[in-house]
């Protein structure tokens, strides 16, 4: 487990600034909540009644003026498209970067399978994202205790838990296309992020778009839906880890085989 823990040691610094300013923001908002809570009633009318613009974002189908509502908006965006810029990032670049920065003779040369280093990588980024996580909902609780708010706990599980698998799905799919690349590919990691946070927007807006629910992990990390139906919305999810398995397959097969630069 050498290469595993010289990923976490490399990207240490990375993680522990990702990981600070998502729990951190995500702390702030939950703090300012009492200040706000009086007046949450009339803003959740007024947002309900704005259109495609509340149904974009769920905010037609949740009280925006109750702690859960508040937080599957306003918190689960930080964590949710925050975890997806970072878990692009992680993905994009794990094994491209060992021929971007001219490492890879170095590193094949020892004696160590290629499916070994993919592997390893793989391991590397979902305890980063695990890590990332685990901090955000430990800051999450401390706030929410500080408040003495009294939220239902199963929910908040079910929404960081949905936030998790949503970052890993997205890791998952850049780590695959990192394998085919052998440059830097931080841009087309940032916009895979965003393009799938867009595309679960435009699915919001119009029914003849919702068919992008089962391409982007958006649609199951929807607050709206969880909070409601306190559950993750299944079908969504099966294709969304189908795709990530497609992902880390994709990255296996061609590593293994590719010609390093």
């Amino acid at each position: 487990m050498i290469l595993l823990r010289h990923e976490l040691r490399q990207g240490r610094t990375a993680l522990a600034i990702w990981t600070a300013v998502i729990a951190g923001m995500m702390g702030v908002c939950i703090l300012i909540y009492p200040e706000m809570a009086e007046q949450m009633g009339a803003v959740s009318s007024m947002f309900a009644d704005m259109g495609s613009f509340s149904a974009a974002f769920g905010m037609d189908r949740i009280n925006f003026g109750e702690f859960l509502g508040f937080f599957g908006v306003e918190c689960g965006n930080i964590l949710g498209l925050g975890g997806a810029f970072y878990a692009a990032l992680l993905g994009i670049s794990s094994l491209a970067k060992e021929e971007r920065d001219q490492t890879a003779e170095f590193l094949l040369t020892h004696p160590v399978s290629r499916s070994r280093i993919v592997t390893e990588k793989l391991l590397a980024i979902l305890l980063q994202l695990l890590i990332l996580n685990l901090f955000a909902a430990g800051v999450s609780a401390g706030t929410i205790l500080l408040i003495q708010e009294k939220p239902a706990v199963d929910t908040l599980l079910l929404l960081f838990l949905a936030y998790f698998l949503l970052q890993v799905e997205t890791a998952a799919l850049c780590f695959g296309i990192s394998a085919f690349l052998n440059r830097g590919g931080l841009g087309i990691g940032l916009g895979i992020a965003a393009l799938l946070y867009f595309m679960n927007l435009i699915a919001n807006l119009t029914e003849q778009a919702a068919f992008l629910k089962y391409i982007t992990p958006f649609g199951y990390t929807e607050g709206a839906d969880i909070i409601t139906e306190g559950s993750i919305a299944i079908p969504y999810l099966s294709v969304g880890m189908a795709m990530a398995a497609v992902g880390v397959a994709a990255a296996f097969y061609w590593y293994t085989r590719k010609d390093i630069k």
